[in-house]
């Protein structure tokens, strides 16, 4: 059992007994559980900072919002949010990130900002400023140190400041400028009682650029074991590193959808000579494509960001999955073409679960087909994400 409670199907025994006892319909809904439980465990983040700060375009770009999209966080320089309001992943809702009153605001001093926020619902804090951090955000650090949490400083606007920056320098270096305003935010906190600081250098509009992968990587590392992978699959796609992780944690289930999928299924599909439960297929490609963020939605949603037209990214998606929504139609024709092929692959990877999850004979091919048909749709539909974002973004994710 992990940390949020969730039995894990390797971990735990009933899963085995119940396939001892040939009891499939038990072991399958103790599988389906577990996914259920996985993919809604809770992440709420707190988005804090002086108001003008970038906090609420932060909070839209981590989403891979827009200031102008629907369900975005209003923007703007006087303060917008009174109250912490709290902002659902589109695509993952047990992702949340709060959006705080900033904390320079009279009505919220330092000593109650967490206790009138309710300090304890939240797994992290990222403060953030557009210059320079003052007093009453070092306050608020101190205390949520003192509680045992994380917190991270993050430094918005960066694309703004290298413009000034360039604006007024005769001999102007992009890379001298970062560093100097990285020096003077961590001086400025060391000043006011902070030891040891690191400050994330972002610009909400250019998450691929400066410090963003590097705060990704350390919310990461800091994260209990059983949140990570919310994370990963709620942050935007802006490199190669990400789309791996993204891509990795979705293997690391596909184990457990073969197997529901071998448990439940009962007809053999038509063109492949064993039975898979078409729903889960559909279920988990859909979700594959959510995640990666070529789902119909995401993909309006990256047009009207990139001034570029919907049929051009669709264009570049090549696989039998870039159809709006993925229905059992289309994966009974997707079978059909590969499904011999993919019984053929099973035995040489899939197949190595069976001993280990104790699968019966009877489902073991089942499950070796479906895990090694889920693996090439996964694959399929990371690569169509890949050829989109060069498209929309110029972004070479393959190195």
């Amino acid at each position: 059992m992990d940390p949020s409670g969730i039995e894990r199907p390797e971990d735990f025994k009933d899963i085995k007994e119940a396939l001892e006892n040939s009891d499939a319909a038990l072991a399958a809904a103790k599988i389906q559980d577990y996914l259920q439980q996985h993919n809604t465990i809770p992440l709420n983040i707190a988005i804090t900072g002086e108001s003008g700060s970038g906090k609420s375009t932060f909070v839209n770009a981590f989403r891979g919002l827009s200031n102008k999209d629907e369900g975005a966080a209003p923007t703007g320089y006087v303060e917008t949010t009174m109250e912490a309001a709290p902002y659902p992943h589109p695509n993952y809702p047990n992702v949340t990130l709060w959006d705080l009153p900033g904390i320079d605001s009279s009505r919220f001093p330092a000593a109650e900002y967490l206790k009138t926020f309710g300090f304890d619902k939240f797994d992290f804090f990222i403060i953030i400023s557009s210059d320079r951090f003052r007093e009453n955000d070092v306050k608020l650090a101190l205390e949520i140190q003192k509680q045992k949490k994380n917190f991270y400083f993050v430094r918005t606007k960066i694309d703004s400041s290298l413009q000034d920056e360039e604006r007024i320098q005769r001999d102007f270096s992009a890379e001298k400028s970062l560093q100097l305003i990285r020096q003077n935010c961590v001086e400025g906190l060391q000043r006011q009682g902070m030891a040891s600081p690191q400050v994330f250098l972002i610009s909400s509009f250019h998450l691929n650029l400066y410090d963003f992968q590097l705060l990704v990587e350390t919310m990461e590392r800091e994260l209990p074991s059983h949140r990570r992978d919310a994370l990963l699959f709620a942050i935007p796609k802006i490199n190669q590193e990400i789309f791996n992780k993204k891509k990795k944690a979705f293997e690391a289930e596909i184990k457990y959808s073969a197997l529901w999928s071998a448990l439940t299924a009962s007809v053999p599909v038509p063109g492949l000579s064993v039975a898979v439960d078409l729903g889960i297929l559909v279920t988990v490609i859909n979700n594959y494509k959510s995640g990666f963020g070529v789902d119909e939605e995401s993909l309006q949603k990256l047009a009207d960001s990139t001034n570029k037209p919907l049929s051009e990214l669709q264009a570049v998606m090549t696989s039998p999955f870039a159809a709006a929504n993925v229905t059992t139609e289309v994966i009974i024709k997707f079978l059909a073409v590969t499904g011999a092929q993919a019984t053929l692959l099973a035995a040489e990877e899939g197949s190595r679960y069976i001993p280990i999850l104790g699968i019966p004979l009877a489902a073991g091919i089942s499950f070796a087909s479906t895990y090694s048909i889920l693996k090439t749709c996964l694959n399929m539909v990371t690569e169509d994400a890949q050829n989109v974002l060069i498209k929309a973004l110029g972004l070479n994710t393959s190195e």
